[in-house]
């Protein structure tokens, strides 16, 4: 596989990279990104080709089932650099649909894992709210009232309520569907 991945590169430098050289010579000298996505780590979601963005236009964060928990070393880092060092102007939290992690959420069986069950308790109020809307079996709503459930604990962080309430931050749910490639927003 890593022969692949070398092949892959020469291809985007030949390719992407050496056509657009002016653009890539800026990035190497700083990057200005102006949104923050938080999404799934799921393979098949790729913030950048989904929205055909340009490298450096995306700063990304990825974890098992796009989750913001409340108090978390490793998001509060991204969020604080994001916000007060690039100044982002808007932050998205991306969902999926047929999400692995959504599904191990609300599984009867246990897995033997040890950490995935402790990382998705995090995301425990999403199934509680989809329950209570009579959803459960859904698994659209569940990944939806996810996005919804990361947003509340993502606007509990400083950083983010100090922008938001000087007007220089806004955040977004957004939900890709994996079956047509289409995001939307959701929140």
């Amino acid at each position: 596989m890593i022969d692949a991945f070398i092949e892959g590169n020469k291809k985007f430098v030949e390719k992407e990279f050496r056509q657009k050289k002016d653009h890539y010579s800026s990035l190497s000298k700083g990057q200005s990104p102006k949104s923050l996505w938080i999404t799934c780590s799921d393979s098949r979601v790729n913030p950048e080709r989904i929205t055909s963005a340009e490298a450096g236009e995306i700063f990304v964060h990825r974890n098992i089932g796009n989750i913001v928990p409340e108090d978390d070393l490793n998001i509060a880092t991204v969020l604080e650099y994001a916000v007060n060092h690039l100044k982002v102007g808007q932050i998205v939290i991306c969902g999926h649909s047929n999400c692995g992690a959504m599904k191990a959420l609300v599984s009867k069986g246990g897995t033997g894992d040890q950490y995935i069950p402790q990382w998705l308790e995090e995301a425990k109020p999403a199934a509680e709210n989809a329950v209570s809307r009579g959803c459960p079996e859904k698994m659209k709503t569940l990944e939806i009232e996810n996005i919804k459930h990361q947003l509340e604990n993502l606007k509990k962080y400083y950083m983010v309520r100090d922008a938001i309430d000087r007007g220089r931050l806004e955040v977004h749910g957004m939900y890709y569907d994996l079956e047509t490639g289409l995001i939307e927003e959701v929140a």
